[in-house]
């Protein structure tokens, strides 16, 4: 990990304590720790860590089926607000990329179709849904209720060698290919890790 990840780290979690520690949302998911060969793999790169403050500015989400990628979603989103430059130095998304993308506006409802009433795999999974739900507050649409898999808590139950439970120390002890802080890379990463603690559960 380089010292200017960290520095970028940083930066984003000093960031997060400024949310007001009064506000508490209302958890709109179902956790499951149940395993389902059939689901989404859904991860947010955002201009920062506060949903409903910060915005979403790329979207990832894998289609598995029988544990198959059979589809892929994939898109850079424009949060209509400036991109921190940490938040570029950690991502590699800039202002100048997102100028021509489409709004959350213009791509949620393809994201809730391509979901379908599949489950939800994410690593951090309260991050990735506390964007998604908060996106009930900006903008004029209807999230359901997802059955949500947190690949963190299941690799915290199987996977006891690694000094934490991050992506990134995940998929190095895994020795799974990982672009880290991508989308689609996080996606690919975090089924790769769901695969592997469901089977060794089995």
């Amino acid at each position: 990990m380089t010292d200017l990840h960290n520095e970028a780290m940083e930066w984003l979690y000093k960031k997060s304590k400024q949310q007001d520690s009064r506000t508490k949302r209302v958890k709109k998911y179902k956790s499951s720790s149940a395993v389902s060969q059939n689901y989404i793999v859904l991860d947010f790169e955002t201009t920062g860590l506060r949903a409903g403050a910060d915005q979403i500015i790329q979207i990832g989400a894998v289609k598995y089926v029988e544990n198959e990628l059979t589809d892929i979603l994939q898109t850079l989103v424009n949060p209509q607000r400036h991109i921190p430059t940490v938040v570029t130095q950690l991502t590699g998304i800039s202002n100048e990329m997102v100028e021509s993308a489409p709004t959350i506006e213009q791509k949620i409802e393809e994201l809730i179709g391509f979901i379908g009433d599949f489950p939800i795999i994410a690593h951090n999974a309260s991050f990735d849904m506390g964007f998604l739900y908060a996106l009930e507050n900006s903008i004029d649409v209807k999230i359901p209720s997802y059955t949500v898999i947190d690949t963190v808590k299941l690799a915290r139950k199987i996977i006891i060698e690694t000094p934490n439970h991050k992506l990134t120390t995940l998929t190095k002890y895994l020795q799974i290919e990982h672009n880290a802080h991508d989308a689609l890379g996080d996606c690919l990463a975090t089924a790769a890790i769901y695969q592997y603690c469901t089977r060794s559960h089995e």
